[in-house]
């Protein structure tokens, strides 16, 4: 029996969550060869060790080939390019052609899913219909399928998550500025009766890819009263806040082994 515990003091994202499964040892070269099979272009990724408030953490970057200007020219133009919006039959239709396990399909057609529930709730769209522009970007994807494959690849059975440390304040989105929680997130919580504890700290510290994420893995929001700790992985976040981004994801061990 596979335990994972989720420490969510820093929120949690979809880049911290793959970066803390790699640094617990899940497969690179399995997640490499996964993400060279996509129908997708436009992006590679970047697998790096950073140095977070003196730890040595693990990174996980989506770097797209265009920049925001470029992205912005198109758009005005009306050129289609890979940063097109998708609707979640063409997301689905992605996973489908990419060459991973039935299981770690399923379980990033759930967290797409879930997102995709969630941010047509908030804007008042049916989950065919709804647009995954901020989404769907393609770098949304990659965290996406990548999540899937290194939980995947870890042969998770249970998952604790006893409580999502999130922000306050506003954050700045396509739509314009939006409260935090933002309401993808918001929905989510709601919907699947996440634990969330709304921190002092301005800024958001939950991205709707990492709760969809948390959503789709968890088992119980109690932990166990006691437990080993067997591998501790360690995910960096992007945004720089006043207490380190980080998330930590610890393997335990509940019951004793029998000599």
């Amino acid at each position: 029996m596979n335990q994972l515990y989720l420490e969510c003091y820093s929120g949690i994202s979809g880049d911290m969550f793959v970066a803390s499964l790699l640094d617990l040892g899940a497969s690179k070269e399995v997640l490499e060869e996964v993400l060279s099979s996509l129908p997708l272009t436009g992006f590679k990724t970047e697998i790096t060790r950073v140095n977070k408030s003196g730890l040595d953490v693990c990174d996980f970057n989506v770097i797209l080939d265009h920049d925001n200007h470029d992205h912005d020219m198109n758009y005005l133009y009306g050129e289609h390019t890979h940063h097109e919006h998708r609707h979640l039959h063409d997301i689905l239709h992605i996973i489908d052609h990419a060459q991973m396990t039935d299981h770690a399909k399923e379980l990033a057609k759930k967290i797409f899913t879930i997102l995709g529930e969630a941010e047509a709730k908030a804007h008042g769209t049916s989950i065919e219909e709804v647009h995954f522009h901020e989404v769907g970007a393609v770098d949304s994807i990659v965290d996406i399928i990548s999540a899937a494959v290194c939980f995947d690849d870890l042969g998770i059975d249970e998952v604790y998550i006893p409580v999502i440390y999130e922000g306050t304040g506003t954050v700045h989105c396509a739509h314009g500025t939006l409260p935090i929680p933002v309401p993808a997130v918001n929905n989510i919580v709601s919907s699947h009766h996440l634990p969330i504890h709304i921190d002092t700290i301005k800024g958001e510290l939950v991205t709707p890819t990492g709760a969809a994420i948390a959503a789709s893995i968890v088992t119980s929001h109690t932990l166990p009263s006691t437990f080993t700790i067997k591998k501790t992985g360690i995910g960096a976040g992007k945004r720089a806040y006043e207490r380190p981004s980080l998330l930590r994801a610890m393997l335990i061990e509940t019951e004793p082994r029998h000599q």
